[in-house]
């Protein structure tokens, strides 16, 4: 088998990011496909290039060898896409790539710049791994991506970015079934979830672990599901879970949110562009987007407000 640059890029990554789960999810492949491209390169080159334990993969005496060739070569293949990319969007007109998570401020982010943006293309790249956002900018496949930052778990930077905070403290609500005692409550305390399962997106970084810590200060040991927040407000609908969202998100009739009593739970909300990329252009979607985070928050009523519906009337005898 003949490396090429693709096998470069998964060990950089491997390396990276200390576990073969983290790297496929950066690579936006299945783990089992890395596993097997991982095997096959050691293969080629004839020894194991990392050890595998329980706290992740750590490079070889090999594998360090091979990532000190690789880097500079994997470095100089994506400024040659960046460059090229870049000239050609040059020749194709003014274009805007965005980059997001969930968040309900990105249809009326998107509203504003085409109104201040007319002449400029804008796409949209959804991710619900901020680190791979911020990767793609970096490597200049994106120009500028909304991210969020649990808090205590930072995220991994690349170097070469603009990072700007939007706000530095977001405080994250809780949605629950309107029969749940806590839903009578304009604010829930943690300690009325204590019996409670968590639903929580594994892949959204820093995300469970950052619930488990907050639950687990609180004297709580979490019983957690993981899957995605699609299907965690179906079964937050039935009583099965409770789920963090954000304190944008809508109430349903069959979903309450609720703010968390002294909002333990929090996250960072970021913008970030590449360095030394066009100023006006980052300062541009993020005066934008802040006039649409600012207009989310304000066209919503304050779910804390919000009453619970009425529990059903009891059945007749």
């Amino acid at each position: 088998m003949d490396l090429e640059v693709r096998h470069l890029r998964a060990l950089c990554a491997i390396a990276d990011t200390g576990s073969l789960h983290r790297a496929a999810r950066t690579l936006g492949v299945s783990q089992p496909s890395l596993t097997t491209q991982l095997r096959r390169i050691e293969n080629a080159l004839g020894g194991l290039l990392f050890s595998r334990t329980r706290t992740g993969c750590h490079p070889t005496p090999l594998g360090r060898s091979v990532l000190t060739r690789a880097r500079p070569l994997v470095a100089e293949m994506r400024a040659l896409v960046t460059e090229a990319r870049s000239a050609a969007a040059r020749a194709a007109g003014p274009r805007l790539r965005i980059g997001s998570t969930a968040n309900r401020a990105i249809p009326l982010w998107l509203r504003r710049l085409r109104t201040r943006l007319p002449e400029t293309e804008t796409s949209l790249h959804m991710d619900v791994s901020a680190t791979a956002l911020l990767g793609l900018v970096a490597a200049g496949e994106l120009d500028v991506a909304f991210v969020h930052e649990v808090e205590g778990s930072p995220l991994r930077r690349p170097e070469g970015l603009d990072v700007r905070v939007l706000v530095e403290r977001e405080p994250q609500y809780v949605s629950l079934a309107p029969t749940h005692p806590a839903a009578a409550h304009p604010a829930v305390d943690l300690a009325d979830l204590a019996g409670d399962r968590w639903m929580v997106d594994p892949t959204v970084d820093g995300e469970a672990d950052g619930l488990r810590r907050v639950l687990q200060a609180a004297g709580i040991n979490p019983r957690m599901l993981h899957g995605d927040y699609l299907t965690a407000f179906q079964l937050v609908a039935t009583g099965e879970v409770v789920a963090p969202c954000q304190p944008t998100s809508r109430p349903r009739h069959d979903v309450v949110v609720r703010p968390l009593l002294g909002d333990p739970l929090a996250v960072r909300l970021m913008v970030a562009g590449r360095a030394g990329a066009v100023d006006a252009v980052l300062d541009v979607a993020y005066e934008e987007l802040a006039a649409a985070y600012e207009e989310a928050c304000t066209e919503l009523p304050d779910p804390a407000l919000t009453p619970a519906p009425a529990p059903p009337p009891p059945a007749a005898p």
